[in-house]
């Protein structure tokens, strides 16, 4: 009897100490909810509930029961059109990669747009024709591996927000753009393993300029930074090489990737109409500076010789002497200023981008004056770079859903 008494008495007691594990545990939860409720979001810089955000380590305020019936609205159509330009870069319905290409022979995109340095004589002078156009495709090469990396970088800041946006509708936002950045990455991925095989290592300005964007705990960097800047400068890119590229998969790459970046510009923009107006100026200036020192960064990386030491190599020239013919035969600003005479220059979109969004101010236009007419850019339309490709790509990918669902 005695033994059954202690035997019960003993299985109580560990029935009562797992408990009280729980509830201590349970309300070390309550301190930490509390304290992350409290603290969360405070270095966001957000203005609109809409892009409300939690701090990166902090998945608490995630669950909390308020915040899945205050949804907004914003960015429902935007989702509500995804299927429209929907494609498989794997599906040879919508694009194949099998298609050839003479890359020995042929330009594959225009030299006097995308290979600098045949604008420089000493350089184009030791060449002949085939290895122009080795240089000019290889160079290209480059390009597009920039891109491809750009494409990862928005590929993992989208998979970011979607772990920091409180707002149900901005988070499917994101988990959609994410599902879009992977496919690009996938698509670019396709076509230079096509073309070329691999893709050149990611240059050290641009980098770090991902690595700064992606890894930041702030919000505006990440929306200014990505969806805005990096957004806007492939949005330009790509029109640039949609008109000058005589390759015809590239046409159709670049068309269909333009149909999705359209919409993730638009996530910026909205983020800017609501946001911008109601910064403090001190956190105004932060928005300012941050965005003019990137536009830096970008612009004169523009030409950099040293980055590009491999392709120099495989045509048989010196680095070296690249860089000093680029020094002593090219001028640098006067090139930028003319080619930002066309409406489709990528830095002009950027320019423009940033104007528009009222992140260009009296205080910082001085600097972008430099290289492009900031009167003549605040009359043009408001309308996205390159949005006449993407709508005849959403043309196109709707016959081919449409036709892949009677199928």
């Amino acid at each position: 009897m005695g033994d059954m008494i202690y035997n019960v008495t003993m299985v109580e007691l560990k029935q009562r100490l797992d408990f009280a594990r729980i509830v201590a545990k349970d309300q070390l939860f309550k301190i930490k909810r509390k304290w992350q409720l409290t603290r969360s979001g405070k270095n966001s810089m957000n203005k609109d509930p809409a892009y409300n955000a939690a701090n990166p380590s902090h998945f608490i305020p995630m669950i909390e029961e308020d915040r899945y019936i205050e949804r907004v609205d914003s960015f429902d159509k935007m989702i509500s059109a995804t299927h429209k330009h929907f494609w498989d870069p794997n599906d040879k319905a919508y694009i194949d990669f099998d298609e050839p290409f003479d890359m020995e022979n042929e330009y594959i995109v225009d030299p006097r747009v995308f290979c600098m340095e045949l604008r420089v004589p000493s350089v184009a002078n030791k060449l002949n024709e085939k290895q122009k156009i080795k240089l000019n495709n290889e160079s290209f090469r480059w390009v597009l591996s920039q891109i491809l990396h750009g494409e990862q970088g928005a590929l993992s800041l989208s998979a970011s927000l979607c772990h920091i946006l409180k707002d149900p509708g901005a988070q499917e936002y994101a988990a959609n753009q994410t599902r879009e950045e992977a496919r690009h990455v996938t698509g670019f991925t396709n076509y230079i393993k096509a073309r070329w095989g691999s893709p050149y290592p990611v240059g050290p300005t641009l980098g770090r300029i991902l690595e700064q964007i992606v890894s930041s705990d702030v919000v505006y960097k990440k929306i200014v930074g990505m969806q805005m800047m990096i957004e806007g400068l492939a949005m330009g890119a790509f029109g640039m090489a949609h008109q000058d590229t005589n390759d015809p998969l590239l046409k159709t790459l670049l068309k269909y990737t333009m149909s999705d970046e359209a919409f993730h510009h638009k996530f910026g923009k909205i983020w800017a109409d609501r946001t911008v107006p109601k910064l403090s100026e001190s956190e105004r200036y932060k928005v300012e500076d941050w965005s003019a020192s990137i536009f830096k960064d970008l612009l004169f990386n523009l030409v950099n010789p040293w980055e590009k030491k491999p392709i120099y190599e495989s045509v048989g020239l010196d680095h070296k002497f690249v860089a000093d013919a680029f020094i002593n035969e090219f001028d640098r600003d006067s090139v930028i200023k003319e080619e930002m005479l066309q409406s489709n220059n990528i830095f002009r979109v950027l320019c423009k981008t940033l104007l528009k969004a009222n992140i260009i101010t009296k205080r910082t236009k001085k600097m972008y004056a430099e290289f492009v007419d900031m009167e003549e850019l605040n009359a043009e339309d408001d309308e996205v770079s390159g949005i006449e490709i993407a709508n005849e790509g959403i043309a196109t990918l709707e016959k081919i859903n449409q036709t892949k669902k009677v199928a």
